[in-house]
Order: C-alpha cells, then sequence, then structure tokens
C-alpha cells in the first residue's frame, strides 16, 4: 500500500463507522472530505476502491450480524459514492469506475447474502447431527437397559426352574414317604391277617369273624389313602359337580384339618366357565389357604367369589400377622413359589393376581379372571 494511501486509510475508517452508525440519514460531509484529501494526495478512484473494500470487509462486515449485512453494505457504497465524488469532477474516467464499483458493491452484497445463507445450512446441518447423535446416545442406553433386563430375567427364570424343581422333588418324597410309611405298613399289617386267618381258619373259627372285621377296617383305611392322595392330586368332584362342590369338599378337610375358620360366598354362574379357568380358581384358593396355615397365624378365613363387569373375582382374606409384599414377592428363598405359582396359573388364562398384606393386619390374596372370552358362549347357551 502507497504511503498517502496507508495514511488515509485510519481516517476513512474512522469516518465510514461514523457515518454507519447515524444511520442513511446521515450527510457525507465527512466522505467529501475525505474525497478532497485523496485528490490532493493523488490517489486514483480504484485505489480508494480497494481501499473502501479493505475497510469494509476486513473491519466492518466481520462485527455486523448477517441479516443486516445487505443493508450496511449499501449505506457503505453510498459513502463511498460521495467519497469519490471530488474526483469525478476531475477525472472523465468517474463514471467508468462509478459503475464498475456499483457492480461491485452488488456482487459484493450478493456473496455476503450467500454466506449468510450458507452459515445459516451450517449451523442447521450442526443441529441435525447434534440431535441424531442425542437420539443415538439414547437409543443405545435404551437397548443397554433392555439387555440388563433380559439377563436379569433370564437369571430370574433359571432360578425359578431350580425352584419347581425342588418343589416338584419335595412333593415326589412327600408322596413316597406317605406311601411307604402309611399304606405300604397298612398293605403289610392285611397281608399278616390274612396269613393268620389261613393258619388259624381251620384250627379255631372263634376269633374269625374279628379278624375279618380288623382286616376290613385296615383295607377301608387304605382306601381312604388312596382317595386323599387322589384328591389331593386332582379333586374328582370338581370335574364331575363344579368348582363350588369341589371347594366346599376342600374346605371341610380343611378345616378338620388346621382347626381354621372359613367361610365360603360364591355366585352359581362361575360354573359357566371353562374348566381351565374353575381349576385356576381351585388351584389358587388351595395353595393361598395352605400359605395361610404355614405362615399367617390366622384363626379366620374368608373366602368369596363374586362377578364385576364381567370379571370373576376371588378373594381370600384372613386376619393374620400379614408380612411385608414387597420382601416376599422379590425375596430369593423358595417360599416365594407359591405366590409365583399363583400368579403364573392366572396370567395362562389371562387372568390378574395381586396380593396385599402389612404386618399385623392379615393378608388378601385376589384373583381376577374374565368370565368368558369375547364371543364365547356361557356352558349350555347361546352366543348373541
Amino acid at each position: 500500500m502507497k504511503p498517502k494511501l496507508f495514511n488515509l486509510s485510519s481516517r476513512y475508517q474512522v469516518a465510514l463507522r461514523d457515518h454507519l452508525k447515524n444511520g442513511p440519514q446521515g450527510n457525507f460531509k465527512s466522505a467529501r472530505r475525505l474525497g478532497a484529501q485523496a485528490l490532493t494526495a493523488g490517489l486514483q478512484t480504484l485505489e480508494l476502491a480497494k481501499l473502501h473494500e479493505s475497510v469494509l470487509v476486513m473491519q466492518i462486515l466481520p462485527t455486523c450480524p448477517p441479516r443486516s449485512r445487505a443493508a450496511l453494505v449499501k449505506q457503505a457504497g453510498a459513502f463511498f459514492t460521495a467519497v469519490i465524488t471530488p474526483l469525478e469532477d476531475t477525472y472523465h474516467s468517474a463514471q467508468q469506475a462509478t459503475a464498475h464499483l456499483q457492480s461491485f458493491v452488488e456482487t459484493l452484497s450478493q456473496r455476503t447474502v450467500e454466506l449468510a445463507a450458507s452459515n445459516m445450512e451450517l449451523r442447521q446441518e450442526i443441529t441435525q447431527r447434534k440431535a441424531v447423535e442425542k437420539r443415538l446416545k439414547n437409543s443405545e442406553r435404551h437397548y443397554s437397559q433392555l439387555l440388563k433386563q433380559s439377563d436379569h430375567l433370564q437369571e430370574e427364570l433359571r432360578r425359578l426352574s431350580r425352584q419347581i424343581l425342588s418343589a416338584q422333588e419335595d412333593e415326589r418324597k412327600k408322596i413316597s414317604r406317605e406311601l411307604h410309611d402309611v399304606i405300604a405298613q397298612t398293605l403289610t399289617g392285611i397281608n399278616v391277617r390274612l396269613a393268620n386267618l389261613k393258619k388259624g381258619a381251620a384250627a379255631n373259627t372263634k376269633d374269625l369273624d374279628q379278624n375279618i372285621a380288623r382286616t376290613q377296617k385296615l383295607v377301608e383305611h387304605s382306601v381312604n389313602l388312596v382317595h386323599r392322595f387322589a384328591r389331593e392330586l386332582r379333586p374328582t368332584v370338581l370335574d364331575d359337580l363344579g368348582l363350588i362342590p369341589a371347594l366346599h369338599t376342600f374346605l371341610k378337610g380343611f378345616r378338620k384339618q388346621t382347626g381354621l375358620q372359613i367361610s365360603l360366598s360364591a355366585f352359581a354362574e362361575v360354573e359357566q366357565m371353562t374348566g381351565e379357568r374353575r381349576t385356576v380358581l381351585f388351584r389358587v384358593a388351595q395353595e393361598a389357604l395352605n400359605n395361610v396355615n404355614r405362615h399367617a397365624k390366622a384363626s379366620r378365613v374368608n373366602v368369596k367369589i363374586k362377578k364385576r363387569d364381567g370379571v370373576v373375582c376371588m378373594s381370600i382374606k384372613d386376619n393374620g400377622k400379614g408380612f411385608v409384599t414387597e420382601h416376599a414377592l422379590h425375596s430369593k428363598k423358595s417360599k416365594r413359589l407359591g405366590l409365583l405359582g399363583m400368579r403364573e396359573r392366572l396370567d395362562m388364562v389371562g387372568g390378574k393376581f395381586t396380593v396385599t398384606s402389612s404386618p399385623g393386619k392379615g393378608t388378601c390374596v385376589l384373583a381376577q379372571i374374565p368370565f368368558m372370552d369375547r364371543g364365547t358362549p356361557p356352558r349350555g347357551g347361546k352366543a348373541h
């Protein structure tokens, strides 16, 4: 840059900034004064144009908001036109330079607008990429949580499988022990008595009737034991007569065995449910009452079966010691298998299982099953 042009540069920048601050209504005295100084210094219009471009692009536009640049460039162009006015009066080529400058200003304005649009597009792309990155991170966390849940459920399934196998083995041991200790011994006694009867029948008939009566009692006792085992495995009255008679029979024996006071109330239409659903209700009642006997230390139990909004609701409520349900449902001990078994049975028929309890306030087990599937007619009836 020429020394004269360099000396004019700082004054040009200050004057242009002052003019831009005043807005379109500002006067052009400082511009014309700069033009006179440039003319005195022997500067050409092209040199002033380069100076104007340098000051505008390097010093002013970078600090200006993109949306205001076009207006600012136009206002600066008017200032430059005033600057070169003294030079136009002296040089005949001023008109050609002015036209060139106007084209230059328009091009610069267009480039400024394009640059602003490019910056806006770039910001939008950056925002979109950040949003995609955020969604990817959220998705990664979600799948990580699903994986942890899957691992937990698999571990839970393995633990429940071990508990079921253990429960099955315990039940087999119990049946085996009962068969060996009770029925086998009874049958052995019968066999011994029959052998004695055979030996004594020819020699002495005096005690024959008495021995036969005793033997008959042993046989009757064995038959009753076999019937009891059969009822515990699968009560025939449930299939032959229905849910309510089966519950009455079970509760009658349960009262004698435990001494609990048990009441039962049910609506007759419950027998219109499918056999599978009535079996589920019977097993849930059976397991719930066994839990009461084993853990609750209760003296009274109320069993109620009613229909509400197309759903059969069976509640088993006791006045026992109660427990903290969260601990029982999430405990790793095998005693939770009874609660889980009831819940699984109800899940198989589209039912719902809930247990409400707290220490010292008893327990209420609630089983809810749809009365029938939509579109399925009741037994002995027609669909409407």
